[in-house]
C-alpha cells in the first residue's frame, strides 16, 4: 500500500510540470479528434459508443487524439501528460473517481488509457492487453479508425461487463453479437488472404500472358523476344526514356523468317511518372507543394510543378485542398466534467 502511495504522488508530481493553461478547454463532447484521425461519420459512430456509457452505467469515458504533446508544452513520457490531462478536465464522478480517458499522440506514436483512481492498479493488465491485442495491430497498419473504434469496445466492456450496443440487448442479440464480432475479425483477415491470393493469380496470369509463344501474322513462323540491350535498337527515344525511369517496359518480339517485329507496352504498377501532355510518353513528374493550408472555415490551395523527363516540359497547376473536416466531437457542447481525478492508473504503448 505504501509503495503504491508513492508511486500515485510521484505521478501527480510529474504531472504538475505540465501547464494547465497548455490543454484545450472541455466543451462537453467525448471524442475529440484534435489528429483528424478519423472521418466525421467514424468520430460519431464512436461518441455514440461513449455516451452509451455514460447514460448506461454513468461512467465519463474521453476519448483525445492529438498530433504531439511537443503542441501543448509537454517534451517527455505519456503518462504524466496524460494524469495532468485526465485531472485538469475532472473526468469520471467525484465520489466513484471512475473516469476513463483513452488518449492518442499521432506523431509521437505513443498512447495511454488512464483510469480514474477508484479502479487503483486493478484495470492496468487489462488495459495493457487491450492495447497490446487489440489496438496496437490497427494502428501499425494506419488503420487508426479501426483501432480507436475496436479500443473503446474493449474498454468499455472490461469496466462494464458489457458491449457496446448490448446494455439493452435482447438474450438472442447477446448471442448473436459475439458471433457478429467474431465473423467481422475473421473477415478482415478472409479479406487480406483474398487480395493477396488474387494478386498472386493476376502476377502469375500475366506472366504467363507476356512470356507465351507469338507467332508471325506473315509466315506462321515462331517469333522471338528480343534480350533488353538489343531491344533498345527499335525502340524510340522516349520509349527508351520510360524504361530508364522505369514506368514501361517494352519487349520487342522478332521473326527470324521475315524479320517482321512486334512491340508490347507494359505499364508499371507503381510508378510515379504519368503521361506528358506534349510527347504522350509516362516521363512526367510531379511536385506538389501547399500555397495557402486548409483549414475548418476555408479551402486551401495547392500547386501542382510538373517536368517531363523526355521533352522537357514545364508547367503547373493548382488544386483545391478541402476544408478540414470538424468531427462531431469538436461542435458538440453542454454537459461538465464530474471532477474525479487518476493517480496514474492505467497502460501505454507505442506502436
Amino acid at each position: 500500500m505504501f509503495q503504491r502511495s508513492i508511486t500515485a504522488l510521484f505521478a501527480l508530481i510529474l504531472a504538475a510540470q505540465v501547464h494547465a493553461q497548455d490543454l484545450p478547454r472541455q466543451t462537453g463532447a467525448l471524442l475529440y479528434d484534435f489528429a483528424s484521425l478519423m472521418t466525421t461519420d467514424e468520430a460519431a459512430e464512436t461518441e455514440a459508443k461513449l455516451r452509451e456509457l455514460g447514460q448506461e452505467r454513468g461512467i465519463e469515458f474521453v476519448v483525445i487524439t492529438i498530433a504531439s504533446m511537443a503542441d501543448y508544452g509537454h517534451q517527455a513520457a505519456i503518462e504524466p501528460f496524460a494524469t495532468n490531462w485526465f485531472n485538469t478536465w475532472g473526468l469520471g464522478d467525484a465520489t466513484r473517481n471512475d473516469g476513463v480517458m483513452f488518449l492518442v499522440a499521432h506523431d509521437d506514436r505513443v498512447m495511454r488509457i488512464e483510469v480514474g483512481a477508484g479502479y487503483g492498479d486493478s484495470k492496468n493488465d487489462a488495459m495493457a492487453a487491450i492495447i497490446d491485442e487489440v489496438i496496437k495491430p490497427h494502428f501499425r497498419d494506419d488503420d487508426y479508425a479501426r483501432g480507436i473504434d475496436r479500443g473503446v469496445d474493449a474498454i468499455v466492456h472490461e469496466i462494464s461487463g458489457v458491449w457496446p450496443g448490448e446494455f439493452n440487448a435482447s438474450f438472442i442479440e447477446k448471442l448473436w453479437n459475439p458471433l457478429t464480432r467474431l465473423l467481422d475479425r475473421i473477415g478482415d483477415w478472409i479479406a487480406i488472404a483474398y487480395a493477396f491470393f488474387a494478386g498472386l493469380a493476376y502476377r502469375g496470369y500475366r506472366k504467363w500472358k507476356r512470356n507465351r509463344p507469338r507467332i508471325c501474322p506473315r509466315d506462321g513462323s515462331k517469333m522471338q523476344r528480343l534480350g533488353e540491350a538489343a531491344d533498345d535498337a527499335f525502340l524510340q527515344p522516349g520509349e527508351r526514356v520510360e524504361e530508364r525511369l522505369k514506368s514501361v517496359d517494352y519487349d520487342v518480339w522478332e521473326c527470324g523468317q521475315c524479320g517482321h517485329r512486334k512491340i508490347e507496352a507494359y505499364k508499371s504498377w507503381f510508378s510515379n511518372y504519368s503521361a506528358c501532355r506534349s510527347c504522350n510518353f509516362r516521363t512526367l513528374e510531379g511536385d506538389s507543394s501547399v500555397v495557402t493550408a486548409a483549414t475548418t472555415s476555408s479551402e486551401g490551395l495547392r500547386r501542382i510543378d510538373y517536368n517531363c523527363k523526355n521533352c522537357g516540359d514545364t508547367y503547373h497547376t493548382h488544386a483545391t485542398i478541402p476544408k478540414v473536416s470538424k468531427s462531431s466531437s469538436s461542435s458538440s457542447s453542454g454537459g461538465s466534467s464530474g471532477g474525479g481525478s487518476s493517480s496514474g492508473g492505467g497502460a501505454s504503448g507505442s506502436w
